[in-house]
């Protein structure tokens, strides 16, 4: 009879030991957020999604060569001359037409590789980290800010300018600037 009530004193002694930390804190505050409506203040040097500011690229390259996973696509055009591409921020003159820049958010591992070596500092990591999609392919982002039918044009006025450049060298005749071309149609 005494191992009885032994083990029934020893059934509520752990019970009580356990339930201590639940009462300890019944009493106490939560400190849960209300995560859509409050947010977490994030470090100084968090890493989340990937900006591109096209008004400063100039189309180098130099950050999907950086991208260890690939993940950044860039395709460029050669401006013909006489075209005004304007300047970047820095008062760095663009040379190029960014016809394709895509990064795929999917792919990224978030090592901020392709921010530092970017020269006009148009790539950085902003503060968003909420992305979740339904569809992988739509963790693919395009920041190309020209029109598919602009992008068309620009393609077909560089190859025109390389097919005239290579029918006035084989002819062997000097190649003419498009500042004399105008002159000589008046």
């Amino acid at each position: 009879m005494k191992e009885y009530f032994q083990n029934i004193w020893y059934g509520f002694s752990t019970i009580m030991i356990g339930m201590r930390v639940t009462f300890k804190h019944l009493f106490v505050p939560a400190v849960t957020i209300q995560y859509p409506n409050v947010k977490l203040k994030l470090p100084e040097r968090e890493r989340n999604r990937l900006y591109v500011n096209m008004n400063d690229c100039i189309g180098c390259d130099q950050c999907a060569r950086a991208c260890p996973v690939s993940c950044i696509s860039i395709e460029t055009v050669k401006s013909i001359p006489g075209e005004d591409l304007g300047k970047t921020s820095n008062g760095k003159k663009k040379a190029l037409w960014v016809t394709k820049f895509d990064i795929d958010i999917a792919k990224c591992c978030f090592c901020q590789l392709c921010v530092f070596p970017c020269p006009t500092e148009c790539i950085y990591m902003t503060d968003v980290y909420e992305y979740a999609e339904f569809e992988r392919s739509s963790l693919v982002y395009n920041y190309v800010t020209l029109t598919p039918a602009e992008i068309e044009a620009k393609k077909t006025n560089y190859a025109k300018l390389e097919a005239e450049k290579a029918a006035q060298k084989a002819a062997g005749a000097p190649p003419v600037k498009p500042a004399e071309k105008e002159e000589n149609k008046q």
